[in-house]
Parts: C-alpha cells; sequence; structure tokens
C-alpha cells in the first residue's frame, strides 16, 4: 500500500509548478483528477519531442485520471462541486483571482467542507503590486535576481531548467503533505498558497546573505562564486576536468598529492579560500601549468585515488546512459498516447516499496468514467 491512498486530489491546474506538486502526490499513491479545459492544459503543446507528445507534459502527468470540464457552463460547474464534496485537497494555479470568481475560493470550499486542503499555487502571492503581473518561469528567475548571477561574466542567463516552476511546485507538495498530516491531529482541513516569487526567493538565500559583504555573488559560468578551486579546469589533451575543493584539508591534499606542489598550498595568495576566490585568474594559470602535461583521465584519477571531489560534464543523452542509473535499476516504463516510454523512479527510496507508474492520460480520458461514477450516467453525453 502506499502512503498516500484513499487520498482524493482535484487539480485545476496547467504548466508545470501545479502538475509538478500533483504528480508526486500521484506517485505516493494519491487518486489525482486532472480537471482540464476543453482545449487541454496548454503544456501539453509545448513541444512534440516525446513521439509527438509534450517532454514536459510526460514528465509532470503520469499517474492521474483527465477530465475535461468548461467551468463557466452550469453543467460542468455542478460537477466540479461533486468532485470537490468528495476531494481531500483542492490545487490551482489559476491567476490570481480566477478561482473565487468561478466560486472555488479557498473560503468557499472550506465552508462546505472543512476537511478540505486547499493550495492556491500562483506567480506573485495574492495581494500586493505585483499580484496580477504574468509570471513565467524567466521573469521570476529575473524578478528574484537569480538571472543576475547566473550566466559568465561577460552574459546573464536563465538556468536550463524551470527552477522557479520546479520551487513552486516543491513548497505546493511539501505544504499539502504538511496539511494531510495537520488533519490527521485536528480533523480538519487548511488553505494556504505558494507563489513562485517566493518560493524561488527561498532558494536565493546563498546570494542574499552574501550580499551583506556589499556584493552580490560574481556571475562565475560553471565555476563557484564564492569557493576556489571549484570548477572546470583545462587538461594537455584539450578535455575540461571539474573539480571542487570544499576546505583547506582539502586544499593541502590537493596541492600535494594530485598537483605534486606543496608549497603552492602555503602560497600567500591562495592560503585560504577568500584569498583563492580574491586571486581566481592567477589560481587557475597555477592549477592549468600542471594539468597542461595531464591527460583529463589521468587527472580524474589522481583526484579519484586522493578522495578530491570531481565529475564529469555530460551530455543530457550521457545522462540518460549514466552506469550509476542502470546499476541502481533506476529506470522504469510508463505508457502513454504514445506507446511505452523510459521515466525515471521518483527520488525517494524505500526499500520493498515498488512506485506507482500508471500512464500519462489523453485529454479528457477519463471523463466518462468520472461522471459515471459521479451520477451513475452509464452513456455520458460528451467525450
Amino acid at each position: 500500500m502506499l502512503p498516500l491512498e484513499g487520498v482524493t486530489v482535484v487539480s485545476l491546474e496547467q504548466a508545470v509548478a501545479a502538475p509538478f506538486a500533483t504528480r508526486q502526490l500521484a506517485d505516493l499513491g494519491a487518486r489525482v483528477i486532472k480537471v482540464e479545459r476543453p482545449t487541454g492544459d496548454f503544456a501539453r503543446g509545448y513541444d512534440t519531442s516525446v513521439k509527438g507528445l509534450s517532454s514536459h507534459f510526460v514528465w509532470l502527468n503520469r499517474n492521474k485520471e483527465s477530465i475535461v470540464l468548461d467551468l463557466k457552463a452550469e453543467a460542468d460547474r455542478e460537477v466540479m462541486d461533486k468532485l470537490l464534496d468528495r476531494a481531500d485537497v483542492f490545487v490551482q494555479n489559476l491567476a490570481p483571482g480566477a478561482a473565487a470568481r468561478l466560486g472555488l475560493g479557498a473560503a468557499e470550499l472550506r465552508e462546505k467542507n472543512p476537511r478540505l486542503i486547499v493550495c492556491d499555487l500562483s506567480g506573485y502571492g495574492s495581494s500586493g503590486p505585483y499580484r496580477d503581473k504574468k509570471a513565467y518561469d524567466l521573469l521570476i528567475q529575473c524578478e528574484t535576481g537569480l538571472v543576475s548571477i547566473t550566466g559568465s561574466p561577460d552574459e546573464p542567463a536563465k538556468t536550463g531548467i524551470s527552477t522557479a516552476d520546479i520551487a513552486g511546485g516543491m513548497y505546493a507538495y511539501t505544504g499539502i503533505l504538511t496539511a494531510l498530516y495537520e488533519r490527521e491531529r485536528t480533523g480538519q482541513g487548511t488553505a494556504f498558497e505558494v507563489s513562485l516569487f517566493d518560493a524561488l526567493g527561498e532558494w536565493m538565500g546563498f546570494p542574499y546573505y552574501y550580499s551583506y559583504s556589499g556584493a552580490a555573488p560574481a556571475r562565475a559560468g560553471a565555476r563557484h562564486a564564492a569557493i576556489a578551486p571549484y570548477g572546470p579546469f583545462a587538461a594537455g589533451d584539450g578535455g575540461k576536468v571539474f573539480l571542487g575543493v570544499q576546505n583547506e584539508r582539502e586544499w593541502v591534499k590537493f596541492c600535494e598529492q594530485v598537483l605534486e606542489q606543496p608549497e603552492l598550498a602555503g602560497d600567500p595568495r591562495f592560503d585560504a579560500n577568500p584569498k583563492r576566490v580574491a586571486n581566481i585568474v592567477e589560481l587557475g594559470v597555477a592549477i592549468e601549468a600542471v594539468f597542461a602535461s595531464m591527460s583529463s583521465a589521468e587527472i580524474e584519477q589522481r583526484l579519484e585515488r586522493v578522495g578530491i571531489a570531481n565529475a564529469r560534464m555530460r551530455t543530457v543523452a550521457e545522462f540518460a546512459d549514466h552506469p550509476q542509473l542502470e546499476a541502481r535499476d533506476r529506470w522504469r516504463e510508463v505508457d502513454s498516447p504514445a506507446g511505452p516510454l523510459r521515466t525515471l523512479l521518483p527520488p525517494v527510496t524505500v526499500p520493498g516499496r515498488e512506485p506507482r507508474m500508471d500512464p500519462i492520460p489523453e485529454v479528457g480520458e477519463h471523463t466518462r468514467a468520472i461522471l459515471a461514477e459521479l451520477d451513475g450516467h452509464p452513456e455520458p453525453p460528451r467525450d
């Protein structure tokens, strides 16, 4: 039995953040009923990379049931009410105020069903001057300062994944789990909100506190703005070796056993981490002068032998074939409208428990079955 079996989640969701939260609930056994507009979640059309399906949608929507409802139509609005009467959790990420205009505001819903847990997910929150501002992932990354510290010294960049959406989805997910636990103790549901801005703002803790120094962390590409040596270094064969030294003990070991230049450890330019960061260019020259006579493989072997952290920069395709994933049996197969697809297991591994891997739904695939369940109609007059 999975932990959330018996919990029903109704989610009026679209895009990335809310679907990411509810997919994780579904992975734990919750029944997630995904309410889609007649045209479907617009994330279905982001791309056609997965055998004609959207990569984002495939990632975020396994284990769910899809029902199509037009909530401006009276009959469908009644269906929504019936769904919520039976629900444990309601998640929505419509534009601020839209759910309330549909009669789906948290206070109204919880007055009818005090055990209901309501999660409102938005861009900037339900108040303040940015309340109604468009809030796509890139824009939240900009407003929280993430773009200003990401990229090279010459060019800022967004992160290569939807960091703001993922942060918001994670806090919605953990908020719902917390509310379910609280309800077990009190018998009462609760309502809470998560904004992408607040979620990513929390993740900006390091640069915010670093700014007490009077400056924000510099854009450092693949290097670290506050730790050195940490990042890529050129090898003699033209390759790049990625390594990280976290403390002074490791720095001494790195100089003595990897570079074979023990005197470098006590160089007054480099004998403490803040000094190494301040003299990052000279540090890189000193390290790469040694690495120039070695191949990438030789450097990696030496780093590994003495216990200095290192990694290979892999492509996405190389990650998909990573020996660690294969050795730990991390891949499963999930069905979809395009046929079977390979998917990773959820990160939390519980010995002896096989995670749920139900199909990714078509738009409205479960509309008839859900309506029949609610109303006893053997052949509901809709698809």
